[in-house]
């Protein structure tokens, strides 16, 4: 990963995004446009207190917002931030991309005993 490339990775942000639960609700939120702990894990295979820590990841690395909602609170994806974070992936694979196709016409030029 060049320098630029590796300064511009939050891997807090990373983190959060690679828990395939976390992207799930993620999903759910941004299909509904919000939501609480309760009505997330009426969707979802995990008890309420697990998508509230889940949520507590996902707000702390700032892909979502809570404001109070009566006894809850009601969770909204910070689009701004998941746009970071998908720049983010894009610079990275745009990186690997690059050193595969060096990896590539190295192993081609060794194959052609050049």
């Amino acid at each position: 990963m060049t320098s630029a490339v590796a300064e511009a990775v939050d891997d807090d942000l990373w983190s959060a995004i690679g828990d395939p639960t976390r992207r799930r609700m993620l999903d759910l939120l941004l299909a509904g446009g919000d939501g609480t702990a309760t009505t997330l894990s009426q969707q979802m295979p995990v008890t309420r207190q697990a998508v509230a820590k889940h949520l507590g990841v996902l707000d702390r690395v700032g892909l979502v917002r809570a404001t109070p909602a009566g006894r809850e609170r009601r969770y909204r994806v910070d689009e701004a931030q998941l746009e970071r974070a998908v720049a983010q992936l894009t610079s990275v694979g745009a990186a690997w991309d690059a050193r595969l196709q060096r990896i590539k016409r190295i192993a081609e030029a060794i194959q052609r005993g050049v």
